[in-house]
This record gives structure tokens, sequence and C-alpha cells, in this order.
């Protein structure tokens, strides 16, 4: 190892080309996962803090990251190799037909670094989770959904980032007993959101310490350290698109959609309605931002003329106990 590997280490930083890997989903046509290779990332956290400065190193830790381009990697399905190349952010999606479909259930994968040493770091595990047939799937946004995030002003999220971590932030009131209900009889929940891939292991202790149900996510893209300050801030409108290959992926499922009035979530959920009708069942917006509750209400109205069940609400017990009245929980 070497001197400036040494000191990366010390600080948490892993300095080798090294792979994550991130949940993955299929059980319709095919099976699919994806991840990220870096030349440089923050090690996993093992221990958290409630001192401001030590939360301030452990999300920059988050964005220092150097992405490597052009690298294969590779992963084993019942003998048959399946292989990507990663995208210029180091980014990768792998994603095969297998001969047969496994039943629902989870199943560990191994995705590997190709053309390079073995070591602790060039290969990952990785978790394909096809859903179980069951009444419906949840798509949930994030930030300001469930998790309390002041995404409408930017220097309180910033704050917030800065000085808690996953232990420490707050979900809102009764929304960790709204989503274990929506969660019951295995119906999967997909986690779309604006944050980016650098907050994954963030968000996913946040989810697992509330005892929120997990998931697959699809994030956004990475960001390095330079652009920390836009964290979360942009590309709402390729939000769309991954909800939409949710839907597509699984066209006999039906759907509930969760998020928030502090940004862009009516506008695509109204969108998806309109394209993807069939297979919503339902949506919940939170109440957030009141300079946003006229507008807010108009998608509602458009949403509900076109037949679905609309829920804009402030408190959680209010979305529970809409879930109750039209039968979903």
């Amino acid at each position: 190892m070497t001197a400036w590997n040494k000191i990366l280490h010390w600080i948490g930083m892993e300095g080798r080309p090294h792979i994550r890997v991130y949940n993955g989903f299929g059980g319709a046509e095919y099976l699919e996962i994806y991840g990220h290779v870096l030349a440089i990332g923050p090690r996993p956290l093992t221990r958290y803090s409630r001192f401001f400065l030590l939360n301030m190193f452990a999300l920059l830790r988050l964005f220092w990251v150097k992405p490597l381009a052009g690298i294969p990697v590779m992963l084993e399905w019942e003998g048959m190799p399946v292989t990507a190349i990663t995208e210029k952010d180091g980014f990768f999606h792998l994603q095969w037909q297998p001969v047969t479909m496994p039943a629902a259930g989870k199943y560990n994968v191994q995705v590997k670094i190709m053309n390079v040493a073995d070591s602790p770091v060039s290969e990952a595990t990785g978790v394909v989770i096809i859903p179980h047939h069951t009444q419906y799937g949840c798509i949930s946004d994030i930030d300001d959904t469930f998790l309390v995030s002041h995404s409408a002003k930017i220097i309180k999220r910033l704050q917030v980032l800065f000085t808690r971590n996953a232990r420490t932030r707050k979900p809102f009131e009764g929304v960790v007993r709204h989503y274990r209900l929506l969660s019951h009889h295995n119906n999967p929940f997909f986690y779309v959101s604006s944050s980016e891939w650098n907050l994954y292991a963030y968000i996913r202790e946040f989810i697992r310490y509330n005892g929120l149900p997990d998931g697959v996510f699809l994030l956004n893209q990475l960001k390095p350290l330079r652009q920390l300050l836009k964290s979360g801030q942009n590309k709402h409108r390729t939000k769309f698109t991954r909800i939409t290959r949710i839907l597509k992926h699984y066209p006999d499922m039906r759907f509930i959609l969760l998020g928030d009035d502090t940004q862009e979530d009516p506008n695509i959920y109204k969108a998806l309605v309109d394209h993807f009708g069939a297979q919503i069942i339902a949506v919940y917006l939170r109440k957030v931002r009141d300079s946003k509750a006229v507008a807010t209400r108009e998608v509602v109205q458009a949403i509900q003329d076109k037949g679905i069940a609309v829920c804009y609400f402030e408190h959680s017990e209010e979305g529970i106990a809409h879930s109750q009245r039209i039968g979903l929980i």
C-alpha cells in the first residue's frame, strides 16, 4: 500500500479501484442490477456521531469520488457470464434474461471488476429482488416524502445534510407506520429520488435504522465534491424516465405513487397517470409548502378527474386513514 493509499485509508477512503453494487430487480422478462466502479471513494461507515464536525466530514467523504470509465464488469448467473462496461461516471448496468425466471425472492449475485488483480474491493455482492405477485407495488420519493429534508430551502437542506447523519435525521411522524402497512403481504417498494447515488448507503441506513421497508433504489447521477452544493437540486425530469422503467417492467402490477409538493412530484405523477393510468391505484402527496398548495390542488383535481384516488395530506395519519378507506390496508 502506497503512502497516499495509507492516508486515504486512515481518513476512511478507499484508494484502490473498487466496485459498489446496488439492489437490482426483475421477475417479468429480465433481471438487472447496477452499480459504480471508482478509483477513489468512501469506505463503509461503521461509527455514527452526534458531533457536527464529524458528520460534516462524513458527508464530504460521500462526494469525494473519482469514477472509472470504460471498465469491464461481470457477474455469472447459473454459469452464464453477464458483462457491461462502465460509463463516464463509473456507472454500470447489467441486464440479462435467464433461461428460467426464478421464483419471487431475493437472490445474491457477485459482481466483479474484470482484468484486475483479485482483491477484497474488486468484487462485491448485490441483491436482485423479484417481487411476489401481490396486490400492488409502491413507488416513493425520499426527500420530504418520508425523510425531513427541507428540499425547497437550499441553505436549510445543506445545514441538515452537513450536521446530521443517517441515524440522527428524522422521518415525518407516522410515515413509518404508513409504509409498513402498505408493505404488508410482501408489497414491493421502489425508491426513486433526485438524490444522488453518493447518498445510497446513507439513505439505506436511514431506512434500516427507522424500520422502513427495504427495496429497490433508482437515484440520480453520481456527483463529484465540487457539485455538493447542488445535491438533489436538478434532473427531476429523469425521475419520470426512471419510474417509467419500473412500470414497463411490471405491466401487470398496479402501483401507488408517494411524493410531496416541494419540487416536481405532482407534475411528474400527473404525467405518469396520463401515460400509465391503468397501472396507478392511488397517488399520495405530502403537503410541505404552503406556497405550492394552490398549484398542487389543481394537479390533484386533474388526477382525480382520471378516476385515480389522490390524498394531499399534511400529516401521515391522514394518509393512513385514506389508505384504509380505499382498501389498501
